[in-house]
């Protein structure tokens, strides 16, 4: 989730639905000015006992944060809803590192040209969080939720914004405390050329979303017990608040641009506001009547572009648009599969040949066939069954060919001549088996693990 720092200069306010447009069309940028921005979280716990450590405790969450000035970073401050100045991120040439609502330890990566410097990036950002996991007794995991703590055995971060999240996501769904707390993701924060090249990715991202859910797959148990999926965070979102989450079916009308987007966002309801340095509890009000200076929380006040950026960032469907596009559907993993999420969807998306050939594979379904396969991805990952006969794995062999071929075109090569092709390594090696993450695991659980769930704690980074 993004960090807000307050700003010192007066905004203007917002008067016209251009400004509301203004953050998505002017991400648009030409081609040799794309990007590439990947964000992992990790599973933080205490090596000795396996608790998840508190923020304030010695050698907790903000230990270290603050350890990693050693490195080069340095510390964002705000207050806390008690009003104590705590570390709530650092930044560095490699991005942001943030504070996520139960501790989880996300770096939300620099822009970057290529997957070289990508996983360069995420090498880098390890080894330190590793350094300082040594001094403090910490070690870290790579999953998609945690395997054995109850929300009761989690730690909450001293972060405004999420004191309010905490308090609405009961009212909305019955998972999105759990969303919060208990899980971790991969996500890849990508360009686009123009509007119309926005909703070519966006529906291609979108149509897709379910295969990289199934290949990162890899939360299979909750409170040490097999739970009954591959991908338990997916299952959690669908029942996490439906007025901010899903698949988005207007994305696939043939109108789809910028407009329709900023209607969908105008529809999702607020959480907060943030004014000098303050996060105000907006929760289910309507940015629509912020726009009309008839917001219940701040009473004739009219939005800043910054409300309405901060407000983009609230919505959590599968794919999500603000001046770039994010794809959201994995679950977090090791080393290798982070920089394997990025191979995958530049290889789909950077590429015109490519994004055509991955467009033609889907661009038949139905909705309704597009929402039965991310329904059953969670439970069945690639043995999901397509809208037109076969199983997800079937698919999975054709994508990973387009993805490989678009990374071969790219032609971004290393200093030993190697394009990027090999990142998508991993990936194949699990369409080849069959077995993707969980799979894996709860072959071990189930195996030589004979049940005991903190062997888990034997597969770190």
């Amino acid at each position: 989730m993004s960090t807000r720092k307050a700003s010192e200069r007066e905004e203007p306010r917002i008067e016209s639905r251009e400004q509301l447009v203004a953050p998505m069309a002017d991400g648009a940028k030409p081609r040799e000015a794309w990007r590439i921005g990947t964000e992992h979280e990790k599973l933080v716990y205490r090596s000795e006992d396996h608790h998840a450590p508190s923020y304030r405790e010695e050698g907790g969450i903000r230990d270290i944060l603050l350890s990693m000035q050693q490195f080069g970073w340095e510390p964002v401050i705000e207050d806390g809803p008690d009003g104590t100045p705590d570390v709530i991120a650092m930044t560095g040439q490699d991005g942001t590192i943030s504070l996520e609502p139960a501790g989880q330890l996300e770096l939300s990566g620099a822009p970057l040209e290529n997957l070289h410097q990508t996983c360069a990036e995420t090498g880098r950002h390890l080894e330190q969080v590793k350094s300082i996991g040594r001094e403090w007794d910490i070690g870290f995991l790579g999953l998609g939720m945690w395997p054995d703590k109850a929300r009761c055995d989690l730690p909450v971060m001293p972060k405004q914004r999420y004191a309010i999240m905490m308090n609405h996501m009961p009212r909305v769904g019955t998972l999105g405390l759990d969303m919060m707390l208990r899980t971790c993701t991969i996500q890849v924060n990508l360009d686009y050329s123009s509007e119309a090249d926005m909703a070519k990715k966006f529906r291609t991202g979108l149509a897709l979303q379910p295969l990289a859910t199934a290949l990162f797959a890899n939360s299979p148990f909750t409170e040490g017990k097999p739970n009954g999926f591959l991908s338990y965070r997916s299952h959690i979102w669908s029942d996490t608040d439906p007025q901010r989450t899903g698949m988005l079916p207007f994305v696939f009308d043939g109108d789809f641009g910028y407009e329709r987007y900023v209607d969908y966002m105008l529809d999702v309801p607020m959480y907060f506001v943030f004014r000098d340095g303050k996060y105000i509890d907006a929760a289910g009000q309507s940015f629509r009547d912020f726009l009309k200076g008839e917001l219940p929380a701040l009473p004739g006040e009219l939005p800043t572009p910054s409300d309405w950026v901060d407000h983009l960032s609230t919505a959590f469907p599968e794919v999500r648009l603000k001046s770039f596009l994010e794809m959201r559907g994995a679950d977090g993993g090791p080393w290798n599969r982070i920089c394997a999420l990025p191979a995958f969807w530049v290889g789909l998306l950077y590429d015109d040949g490519a994004l055509d050939a991955a467009w033609d594979l889907v661009k038949g379904w139905s909705m309704e066939e597009r929402e039965h396969l991310r329904n059953a991805v969670p439970a069945q990952a690639l043995d999901a069954p397509l809208p037109r006969g076969g199983t997800l794995r079937d698919l999975a062999r054709h994508v990973l060919d387009i993805a490989h071929r678009g990374l071969v075109a790219r032609d971004r090569r290393n200093t030993m001549g190697d394009n990027e092709s090999g990142f998508l390594e991993p990936l194949m090696e699990i369409v080849e088996s069959g077995k993707v993450p969980a799979q894996r695991l709860l072959d071990k659980y189930h195996g030589p693990w004979n049940g005991d769930i903190s062997r888990i704690y034997e597969e770190s980074f």
